[in-house]
């Protein structure tokens, strides 16, 4: 069990920075008027965090894209600022992996155990399957320092998102974590003081809950209440059709078996419209307080509630972690500069610290970042399976995010005549990596076409290269080590990314359109991607292109443009600022 926040006592953490005193961590609290928390917030009342996924492959957890990437912040934030979290996530047995023959994506299942991760197994427990045997779940934790994972799996648990959305496998996973989940967390003794649910699918863990309370004698409304004020409903979709919903015989089958509650049972039957019910809407009854995860995503997230009125959204950035993201030798700097203080929140002269910056302190830090991505890209596979090495003294554009529709990671590929000229004219090379998620057929074709084009031009051979299995590692190698970041998801769509982040605090000059938490900032201080129809998109990412390779070569400039992103971006970059915005929503001050 973690330790108690508020004790007096040192102690030894497994986290980045060895020992730390508690008094440090009360006065984070202190700052933020919250010392209240140390009534709220223990090791026996913890913050419990359900995601379907993490990606955190030092923990043995790979996930698919951003949310994971958040829930692995998350918890590791919590960790260094000393939070009693408890993260709760499926322990997938079977891990994909992406490989590019004959410049197709395929993919390959490897398996993977929680033993061979450093978990210990805690116990099991029983999901119910109407006129089927009992699944036996086996939950395992991992406790780190304040925080801990608790995982569920069996061995035919499968992967990450097996199967269709609003699928029977895809329900039984969410029940799985929901019911299994909570039911483990009582096991151990773990009284939740808020659950928050990360996307919909995570919402049987609030069922559970209620259940639990009007199985122990509270009346439904009574238990209504309290749940929804105790839980938090984090979204990262836009749209509510993009939803899973699910009929009333799947609930019937996976779902009313795990409820001991009729009055639960009645009550949820009742949400059903025409014999179908998405995830949001019951999510959206059981959640009083509802986030969005970037200024813009809470503005224009469509969702409605039973009635049909429209969620209204609190808006809290997403942000990251910034000794896993940044390069060690910039955190270094930034806290010696007093840019960052203890906690990782911008200092209390960061905008005047940040302007005495030289171009010279920039490139010699920028030079640890190239040779960190050589090193990484020497034992990866391009897309004819051979590693690659940068020159030192070429600049490298890069594109590092999945491959998705919205994100558009073709763009830059739609005049292939201008993309030679900025690679040659500037000595300059584009690095590519992202996996296509499984079952997408058409962006399975559109990363084939890319390659296609890539392999017919002698020049886009030489200079262009396509990472195979993009992961956590390739992704740090390529925040520390590129140049120029290229993000262009058609505004509107990105839920807020974090991938920009990383490569503002690591030095990178910045080519976005203004969506997600790039806008939370308007006008965006970036090299703002901007046009009236896609044509005078693309011909605005080739401009900034060839203005950012100027940046780069001319120290003034650069200078300019870094202090420009850092100065407007490091509040919102810091992940103990997020982690402070949600303390402060969900532990309001008495």
């Amino acid at each position: 069990m973690g330790h108690n926040l508020y004790s007096n006592e040192k102690h030894d953490h497994d986290n980045h920075h060895g020992e730390q005193l508690i008094e440090d961590v009360t006065e984070f609290y202190s700052a933020i008027d919250r010392c209240n928390l140390s009534r709220q917030l223990s090791s026996e009342r913890p913050y419990i965090y359900y995601t379907m996924e993490v990606y955190d492959q030092s923990n043995g957890i790979r996930g698919g894209g951003g949310l994971g990437v958040l829930a692995a912040d998350t918890r590791r934030v919590a960790q260094e600022l000393d939070i009693p979290l408890v993260l709760i996530t499926p322990f997938y047995r079977q891990e994909l992996t992406q490989v590019i023959s004959n410049l197709s994506q395929t993919e390959e299942l490897k398996n993977v155990s929680p033993l061979d991760h450093g978990y210990e197994f805690v116990d099991d427990v029983w999901i119910h399957i109407k006129d089927q045997p009992d699944v036996i779940l086996n939950i395992y934790q991992k406790i780190l320092g304040s925080t801990r994972f608790l995982t569920m799996s069996e061995p035919n648990f499968g992967e990450l998102y097996a199967g269709d959305g609003s699928g029977d496998h895809r329900l039984y996973q969410m029940i799985s974590l929901g019911f299994g989940g909570y039911w483990a967390m009582k096991r151990l003794g773990i009284k939740p003081a808020i659950i928050q649910l990360n996307e919909t699918a995570t919402v049987f863990a609030a069922v559970a809950r209620l259940n639990e309370l009007c199985s122990n004698g509270m009346n439904l409304y009574e238990a209504l209440v309290y749940v929804r004020k105790h839980t938090l409903y984090t979204n990262h979709t836009l749209v509510q059709a993009a939803e899973s919903e699910f009929s009333y015989d799947q609930f019937d089958r996976f779902v009313f078996p795990n409820i001991t509650s009729p009055a639960l049972r009645r009550w949820i039957g009742g949400l059903f419209v025409d014999g179908r019910l998405k995830l949001s809407t019951l999510t959206i009854e059981l959640a009083e307080a509802k986030n969005g995860v970037s200024r813009l995503h809470a503005k224009v997230a469509d969702y409605r509630d039973i009635n049909g009125e429209k969620v209204k959204f609190r808006a809290v950035t997403n942000g990251i972690d910034i000794n896993t993201w940044v390069h060690p030798s910039i955190v270094t700097y930034f806290r010696d500069k007093e840019i960052i203080d203890k906690f990782n929140l911008p200092a209390e002269n960061y905008i005047e610290n940040i302007a005495k910056i030289p171009a010279s302190d920039i490139r010699e830090l920028k030079i640890n970042g190239r040779r960190h991505l050589n090193q990484i890209l020497a034992h990866r596979q391009d897309q004819y399976g051979n590693p690659i090495q940068i020159p030192e003294d070429a600049i490298v554009f890069d594109f590092k995010r999945r491959f998705v529709e919205y994100k558009r990671p073709w763009l830059p590929f739609e005049n292939l005549d201008t993309l030679k000229q900025i690679l040659l004219e500037n000595n300059a090379h584009y690095v590519a990596a992202g996996r296509v998620h499984l079952g997408d057929t058409r962006m399975y074709q559109r990363l084939q076409q890319v390659l296609a084009a890539i392999d017919a031009d002698p020049v886009l051979k030489e200079r262009v290269h396509y990472i195979q299995n993009y992961n956590e590692e390739l992704g740090l190698a390529l925040a520390v080590g590129a140049d120029v970041a290229i993000n262009v998801p058609i505004v509107g769509l990105e839920a807020c990314g974090t991938s920009f982040m990383k490569d503002i605090a690591n030095f990178k000059i910045l080519i976005s359109t203004p969506d997600g938490g790039v806008a939370d900032l308007q006008p965006a201080p970036v090299l703002e991607v901007l046009g009236h129809d896609y044509h005078a998109e693309v011909e605005s990412v080739y401009a900034h292109m060839r203005h950012a390779c100027k940046i780069i070569r001319d120290d003034h400039l650069l200078e300019s443009e870094v202090h420009r992103q850092l100065t407007a971006y490091l509040p919102i970059i810091s992940g103990a600022r997020m982690m402070k915005d949600y303390l402060k929503f969900l532990f309001p001050g008495r």
